[in-house]
């Protein structure tokens, strides 16, 4: 039986020896592989050797660990979730790199694209030997992909894509990009292309200047007369049911990753606060302290139970988009709220890079936005209990 200060509720207990070890497994890797530098990495705005890191990703099996076949580990969504959770334990910027590999550029492979595209692609983004990148949100372009203004026309059999794409994962770094575009056919709606980086007029310029996911690579997608064979294109999906299904994968694992933020500060105010003398006890004997202790540890506990049991109905085969939006939309304002307050208990220490809680709410701001804003899971939630749409 548990007997953790951050596991109160026991919930370790209805988990089975086979997620614990994913999870230790994940925990070892980051203890490893992140923690001893992502504080200078997010300092610095740049991950060192992000390739060779991918490679140690993959080579645990953690991208696209929840699709089968084509060299991924084929494990169930709750030990994706709870990869996820030690992913973001370690940082978002992480996490991002596994989502978006794994989540979003494979996962749309391995949903809609053709045989070949598998084949060439799959396994060595499997194995990290290949970094992928999805291109959906534009400049101008967020909470509403159906107006975007990338466009795909024919060309005798090929396609030509110009476009601009904004704030993209992995952009820059990236060997493949999953792109979706309007197109010129007679039907219209959106396509998905697969679209190798080195494709003459494409580029992806890096963005600087960001105060969050700093250790992530972050950058835009332009295309300029990008010339692809009709075989780059999607053979069947049309329009923003392509691009959706995707970002609902995403969006679970957030689900569970806001919660390794959310853990790790309350870890980190949890031991200041036993250490930290003032007033000749430490700062965790007062009523205080203790209520802002077990008021976090509260929150978490409940987010960890609803991302348990969203796992479970994925399992199942019965989850559905909006309970996702249940789970991302409380989870991550739920995790920020905790690093916040976890801030609160450190003083001026929290804002420290010496310890992880103000890189986890700086990054938490972006996780709040991306992969659907508080105020589009709200008004999905919003139809689904009283079924009106109220988008527009």
């Amino acid at each position: 039986m548990s007997t953790s200060p951050l596991d109160l509720a026991g919930i370790d207990d209805l988990l089975s020896d086979d997620e614990k070890a994913v999870r230790a497994s994940v925990r070892q890797l980051c203890a490893d592989r992140v923690d001893p530098y992502v504080a200078d990495w997010f300092e610095r705005g740049q991950v060192d050797d992000i390739r060779g890191l991918a490679k140690d990703l993959g080579s645990l099996g953690l991208l696209g660990m929840h699709l089968t076949g084509y060299g991924c580990a084929g494990m169930s969504a709750t030990e994706y979730g709870l990869a996820c959770l030690e992913l973001e334990a370690s940082d978002s910027g992480v996490r991002s790199l596994v989502s978006v590999q794994g989540s979003l550029a494979m996962f749309a492979i391995w949903r809609w694209g053709s045989e070949e595209h598998k084949t060439e692609w799959l396994p060595r983004m499997a194995a990290g030997e290949a970094i992928g990148c999805f291109g959906l949100t534009e400049p101008d372009i967020g909470s509403d992909p159906g107006s975007m203004r990338t466009r795909a026309r024919r060309d005798g059999s090929d396609w030509i894509l110009d476009g601009r794409k904004m704030w993209i994962t992995n952009s820059s770094v990236a060997d493949v990009a999953v792109v979706w575009a309007q197109t010129d056919e007679p039907s219209g709606g959106v396509r998905g292309f697969v679209v190798p980086t080195s494709t003459p007029g494409f580029s992806a310029p890096e963005i600087k200047h960001k105060q969050s996911l700093r250790a992530s690579v972050t950058g835009e997608i332009v295309l300029d007369g990008v010339r692809l064979p009709d075989a780059a294109a999607f053979p069947d999906v049309r329009g923003l049911k392509g691009p959706l299904s995707c970002l609902n994968e995403a969006r679970y694992g957030i689900v569970w990753g806001a919660l390794g933020a959310a853990r790790s500060s309350l870890q980190a105010a949890l031991d200041y606060a036993n250490q930290r003398i003032q007033f000749g006890k430490p700062i965790s004997a007062f009523q205080l302290t203790q209520q802002k202790l077990v008021d976090m540890n509260l929150e978490y506990t409940k987010g960890l139970l609803l991302a348990l049991h969203l796992g479970r109905r994925k399992d199942a085969g019965t989850l559905r988009p909006e309970q996702v939006s249940l789970g991302k939309l409380n989870n991550v304002r739920e995790a920020l709220e905790i690093c916040r307050t976890a801030r609160t208990v450190m003083g001026a220490n929290g804002i420290s890079l010496e310890y992880p809680v103000i890189r986890h709410a700086n990054n938490l701001e972006s996780v709040l936005t991306y992969e659907g804003t508080v105020e589009m899971h709200t008004l999905v939630l919003g139809q689904a209990m009283t079924g009106h749409a109220a988008f527009r």
